[in-house]
């Protein structure tokens, strides 16, 4: 199993990362302000266009070390790859299945069963445990539909169908996602998804934590060897890692909104963590980002049971979990792709 590492984040725009040894250093305005071992890294993630040496590059690529920059605003924007050393016959298998839509669609179908089951069983728990701060009857009208919509899935045929009810079960769960915002609903009111650029304080983390979480599911497909770019429901298209988005599918609900819902209802963000732009668009400052990274990297550490393998493991390897289990299936050591089931 993958040993869980720390990712190093570094937020602000004006800092600048080189190779020193066997260290990375982080310096601003030619002043060191960390130096953190590459061995206790499996990633860096970057804001900002200072850039990174080349020597670092190099250094991260012969190590494994995930690399990504994103704009200031928590735009992806580029990653560091080494050599590939994929399983070619695993690759080879993968494709073969992608490019033949009666095989992808059974796995396809299996990863938005996943997600719109965990849709339904987040908004379940909110009933259980908060049955006198929300419209019970309101989101139990929206888990009966998700129910008949995880049954529609299950049955599905083609990609086209099966988008179809992905969308519709989608707007089904956003329509009552306001109902889990517990604390000062002033700020953080939900009333639509809205990205490129979000418009709302809800919609500007549900985008970062969507990107922190996309990034986590690339790295966990190249580690078992498969090609993050090569997707069985998200089209090819170049430059999109089809597949980490296929992968990550199952697991926004648990992982991220659940993630933000605790930021908001735990009064870790408010109202001075976010700037509006002339535009409209709403980014978080520079010390919310901070807060919200740490927050994450705890969150990572959590210990669960792992709801098909029964055993326990961090909620930082769920999706490497996941990817190992779609290679498994891809191999044909287990019939079918077990999505992660959350409740």
């Amino acid at each position: 199993m993958k040993k869980l590492l720390n990712t190093l984040y570094v937020t602000s725009a004006g800092r600048y990362l080189s190779l020193d040894g066997e260290n990375v250093v982080v310096t601003e305005e030619g002043s060191e302000i960390a130096r953190v071992p590459l061995h206790n890294l499996e990633g860096i993630v970057t804001f900002g266009y200072t850039g990174a040496s080349p020597a670092l590059m190099g250094a991260c690529a012969d190590r494994d070390i995930a690399l990504s920059f994103l704009s200031p605003n928590g735009k992806f924007l580029a990653r560091v790859s080494g050599k590939q050393r994929g399983n070619i016959l695993l690759r080879r298998e993968q494709y073969r299945v992608a490019d033949v839509e009666s095989k992808s669609i059974l796995i396809a179908r299996n990863f938005i069963v996943g997600k719109i089951y965990n849709a339904k069983w987040v908004l379940e728990r909110v009933c259980r445990d908060y049955s006198v701060r929300v419209d019970v009857d309101r989101i139990r009208s929206a888990t009966a539909l998700l129910d008949n919509y995880i049954k529609a899935a299950r049955g599905c045929i083609s990609s086209e169908q099966l988008r179809g009810i992905e969308g519709v079960a989608a707007s089904e769960y956003f329509s009552v996602f306001d109902e889990m915002i517990l604390r000062r609903r002033d700020v953080f009111s939900f009333s639509e998804r809205n990205r490129r650029p979000p418009k709302d304080p809800v919609n500007a983390m549900l985008s970062f934590a969507y990107t922190l979480l996309a990034g986590m599911c690339q790295s966990a497909l190249e580690t078992v060897g498969l090609d993050p770019y090569a997707g069985f429901l998200h089209t090819d298209r170049p430059g999109r890692a089809s597949l980490a988005l296929d992968m990550m599918e199952e697991l926004r609900c648990v992982m991220a909104d659940r993630f933000v819902l605790s930021m908001i209802n735990l009064g870790i963000v408010n109202e001075d963590s976010f700037i509006r732009k002339e535009s409209g668009a709403v980014i978080m400052t520079d010390e919310a980002r901070k807060s919200f990274l740490s927050q994450w990297q705890k969150k990572k550490q959590d210990i669960i049971k792992h709801p098909y393998l029964g055993e326990k493991v961090e909620w930082g390897m769920v999706p490497y979990v996941q990817a190992m289990m779609l290679a498994r299936h891809l191999r044909g050591d287990i019939d079918e792709y077990p999505p992660f089931l959350w409740k």
